[in-house]
Formats: C-alpha cells, sequence, structure tokens
C-alpha cells in the first residue's frame, strides 16, 4: 500500500511511517522542507516537497497513492494565543483539509480512504461526564476549529472516497509531546497535578494510535468518526500519581491554575479543563488496545 502522510515528520506521522516499512508498504511523505525530512528518512520514505495549506506540484502525487493520512497541523501549544496565532491554528489544519480533499477529487487515481487527524478538544470541555461519538460539539475555540477541520475532510465522500476522522486525545510517547515536557519536572520530584487536578484526561499510547490508523486503512468497513483514546482516561491527578510512580518520584506538588495562565495566557484552559472520552466505535470495530491502563503505558514507555 502506498500512503502519502501529511505532517509526517511530526511525533505520531514519524511512528506511522516506520510502522507502514515494517509492514513492507511505501510511506510518502509530504513536507515543506525536503531536504530536512529526507535526511530524517533516508531510503525508508519517499519524501515530497510541499505545503497542504498551498496548491502546488504536490497534489499530482496523489494519483500513485492508495491511501491518504493527513497528520498536519500546527502545535496548539507552541506559543501564546491571540488572534493570529489562532487562526494559524485553525488555517493549518481546515485549509490544509480543503487542498488534500480538492486533490483528492481531482486525481485521475484516487486513493481509496483518507484518514484524517480531528482531536477531542471536538467536544469542548467537559466533567465527569463519559462522551462517545455521538456526543455534540463545544462552542470554544478549539471545539468550532475541528468542527471545520471535520467538515473540510467530509468533502471526499462526495468522491466516493472513504473517510475515517480520528478525534485524537492526548498522545503519550517517550520521544516527545505531552509525556516528555512532564518528566523533567517529575524527575525532579516537584510533579504534580496542574490547577484542581480534577480534570479528565483521555490520553492514548502512541503504538495505539498509530494501530489504529492501520486498522482504519486495512479495513474498508471502517469509516466515520472514531475516537483515538484510550478505554481507561483517567483524572489528571491520577495521571500526576501514576506518572510519579512509572519514575519512582514524588508527585504531591500541584501547579496553581493562575500560574499556569500567567505563563501560558489562554492555552492554559486546554490543561485545566478535559473530556472524559471513550473509544467506543473502536471497541465495536474490533480494534483491541494494547494499551488500556495508564500505569502499564507509562511503564512501557518510559523502559523504552
Amino acid at each position: 500500500m502506498r500512503v502519502l502522510i501529511t505532517g509526517g515528520t511530526g511525533l505520531v506521522g514519524s511512528r506511522l511511517v516506520a510502522r507502514l516499512n515494517e509492514r513492507n508498504d511505501a510511506p510518502v511523505v509530504l513536507s515543506r522542507n525536503r531536504a530536512s525530512a529526507q535526511a530524517k528518512f533516508g531510503a525508508s520514505a519517499e519524501v515530497i516537497e510541499g505545503d497542504p495549506a498551498t496548491s502546488g506540484p504536490w497534489e499530482q502525487s496523489l494519483d500513485a497513492c492508495d491511501a491518504v493520512v493527513n497528520l498536519a497541523g500546527e502545535n496548539i501549544f507552541a506559543r501564546r494565543w491571540n488572534d493570529r496565532e489562532k487562526a494559524t491554528i485553525r488555517d493549518s489544519r481546515v485549509l490544509g483539509t480543503q487542498n488534500i480533499v480538492a486533490a483528492i477529487c481531482r486525481a485521475e487515481r484516487r486513493p481509496a480512504v483518507l484518514v484524517n487527524a480531528s482531536a477531542v478538544g471536538f467536544y469542548g470541555p467537559h466533567g465527569d461526564e463519559e462522551i462517545t461519538e455521538d456526543a455534540p460539539p463545544g462552542d470554544d475555540f478549539l471545539a468550532t476549529a475541528c468542527v471545520e477541520w471535520e467538515a473540510a475532510a467530509r468533502g471526499v465522500q462526495a468522491a466516493g472516497v472513504r473517510l475515517a476522522v480520528l478525534r485524537i486525545g492526548v498522545v503519550l510517547s517517550a520521544d516527545g509531546g505531552a509525556l516528555a515536557k512532564m518528566l523533567t519536572p517529575f524527575k525532579l520530584g516537584i510533579g504534580g497535578p496542574a490547577g484542581s487536578g480534577q480534570q479528565w484526561m483521555s490520553w492514548i499510547h502512541i503504538d495505539d494510535l498509530v494501530d489504529i490508523i492501520l486498522h482504519t486503512l486495512d479495513h474498508a468497513t471502517v469509516s466515520g468518526v472514531i475516537n483515538a483514546t484510550a478505554p481507561a482516561p483517567v483524572t489528571n491527578k491520577v495521571f500526576s500519581k501514576s506518572l510519579g510512580r512509572a519514575l519512582g518520584r514524588p508527585a504531591f506538588f500541584p501547579v496553581p491554575a493562575f500560574a499556569l495562565r500567567l505563563r501560558f495566557g489562554q492555552v492554559a484552559e486546554v490543561v485545566l479543563t478535559g473530556q472524559r472520552v471513550l473509544p467506543r466505535r473502536a471497541m465495536d470495530l474490533g480494534y483491541a488496545f494494547q494499551f488500556r491502563d495508564i500505569d502499564a503505558a507509562l511503564a512501557d514507555l518510559l523502559t523504552r
């Protein structure tokens, strides 16, 4: 299977490239910096230069691909939010997806499936309520951006292309992302919950996320919205205690909400609120999670 990946040099995309190679598939990475991406992957991936947020010659590569995995999107934690940064976050997802969909629809030989990333931010902040794929969207910035992102992806369905939308939770990996940012204070023994610690954290081990993507590529009956989160979400407080245990360090130094807001501005609300998301459709579709328990997931990642 020849698979075009946007966001392929990122945390999830890089792992997906490795897994596709293990299966003797052919990953094709779309990157704004071809030289850098080719140096990263060497002979393990074909690299095409282009930005999905802008139309260009890269679109012609879709004719030779069997599937597209769209993971592109600006990091929401990269900078403090202002109107310009919010527009960048939104446009990197919505405009990029619109261009990918348009290119797929124009292709002489269309890919059979588009796997498009979204996020559990679609649901907006929630309390203890258990949320499945049927829940309505929230009305905050991230929820609105996710609604537009998913709407842009649905355009491929009119061209007869199968679409799966993955609402992804907090991805846990030993190679970067949220977990890497947390490790230093916890290793120093000054880690702890954020704010009240009662907010829910819908997490997923990176291997499960990549395997859900592969499961979606491999099974023609898999389509629609899928919550890409582990079956057992935890509160921030429980996660902090689990991370402390995994590192053999204390985890009772809370970070006050006001300190997070002072340091990060509006984006701090993403950490201080959350959703208790359940992957009902993934389990109904026959996906068997490798890591259902946060202690097992962290033990695996921190011994790599």
